[in-house]
């Protein structure tokens, strides 16, 4: 049975964001087939869960660090005089580097889940490198800059871009097997990677969510729904940004809505933003959504950068609940605009479409069914772990 190394940056548990989900599907799905170890650093909550996590699954070994390395200015200056983008280096630890040196030339594959724990992969290292990549880093960045008003914090951001540019190129040029969304793919050819090491992945939610039955137009109330982590500089602008341009044009022909927001590490702006209206319910971390799915008509995904596939966003197709969101939120699915979902990036037509989805039933009702029936045909869990096998063993 072959070795796996599996080296995560966080404690692939609980699964209750998009990446964890996916992190958390790898490996209690590899710890089934192959022998597996875990590698990876504990940060913020992850001690308090390790417990738990490591009784749900079975491992050959666990070697886990505590590290907190804040995104602040200080360290950005490190990173920068150390010539590395920040994200590597708040996930850089020289006891964690000593302690995989020592081990990993036992594995026959290392399975790096995020591009910043390649850096623990030593240049003897002689098995096979399958690097997951979560998202095309650097087009994250690319496009948070490029939307950016302050001068010097645009220039912070391209300079991150870059760094991270060069740094994926160098890796998907030493990896053997990469996984990745065919959006992002393409992205990471065009700066060097090499085609035919791919093979097609996606971040997924919960597809348990198709088994449920149908929700009822009528069942449902006028109420927008959001569910995303909110401590995450992408959602945080597409939230600030719903706020300021689509939600008084919604408000203006509905003045009876709610907005409902759900989702743990709430940044200090949006609950600024929540305290200055009372139609507003910033919720938390949120153990059980489903009352939270029964009651919404709308389901909104406001982003205006990122990269990979939104698991917010394939939840909401999972469970029938008609979504709005933008081109960044549909990159990378098989959807069109006014079918399985509604794509917009101007302000008025996502107005339009969300006063459309609460008004009209049955264009509610064809677009929960088309968005469950695209789901059910591309987006399930067997055909993403279909090619982690194919990834292990050609």
């Amino acid at each position: 049975m072959k070795k796996i190394l599996f080296l995560t940056p966080t404690l692939p548990y609980p699964p209750v964001s998009g990446g964890v989900i996916k992190s958390n599907k790898l490996v209690e799905f590899l710890s089934t087939r192959y022998t597996l170890s875990v590698a990876c650093f504990l940060k913020n909550e992850d001690p308090d869960f390790q417990d738990e996590f490591l009784q749900q699954i079975t491992l050959h070994a666990f070697h886990a660090e505590t590290l907190n390395v804040p995104r602040n200015i200080k360290n950005l200056i490190i990173s920068n005089l150390q010539g590395i983008p920040l994200n590597l280096y708040r996930n850089k630890s020289a006891s964690f580097d000593k302690k995989i040196r020592q081990i990993i030339h036992d594995y026959d594959i290392v399975f790096c889940d995020h591009y910043v724990m390649f850096q623990y992969i030593p240049n003897d290292f002689k098995g096979k490198i399958i690097l997951h990549q979560h998202n095309c880093e650097y087009l994250i960045w690319l496009r948070y800059a490029n939307i950016e008003k302050s001068i010097f914090k645009k220039l912070a951001l391209y300079n991150q871009a870059m760094r991270i540019r060069q740094y994926e190129t160098a890796i998907c040029r030493a990896a053997d097997r990469i996984l990745a969304a065919p959006n992002d793919t393409e992205e990471l050819v065009k700066i060097g990677a090499q085609r035919k090491k791919f093979l097609e992945t996606y971040h997924l939610g919960d597809d348990h969510l198709l088994q449920l039955d149908n929700i009822p137009f009528e069942e449902t109330q006028p109420i927008l729904l959001y569910i995303g982590t909110l401590s995450w500089e992408a959602n945080i602008d597409g939230l600030l940004w719903f706020y300021e341009q689509i939600w008084p044009l919604v408000c203006r022909q509905h003045p009876e809505i709610q907005w409902h927001i759900a989702g743990k590490h709430p940044d200090p702006r949006l609950q600024e933003m929540a305290q200055q209206d009372p139609r507003i319910t910033l919720a938390g971390f949120v153990e059980d959504l489903e009352p939270y799915f029964r009651q919404s008509r709308v389901f909104i995904t406001p982003l205006r950068f990122g990269s990979g596939i939104k698991v917010k966003v394939v939840n909401a197709l999972y469970r029938g609940i008609p979504c709005v969101t933008t081109s960044i939120g549909t990159e990378g699915l098989k959807v069109n605009d006014g079918e399985e979902i509604f794509c917009k990036d101007d302000p008025q037509e996502y107005a339009d479409a969300i006063h459309q989805l609460l008004t009209q039933k049955e264009k509610w009702t064809s677009m929960q069914a088309k968005a469950r029936a695209v789901a059910q045909q591309y987006y399930t869990w067997d055909y993403v772990l279909e090619n982690v096998v194919k990834a292990i063993e050609e």
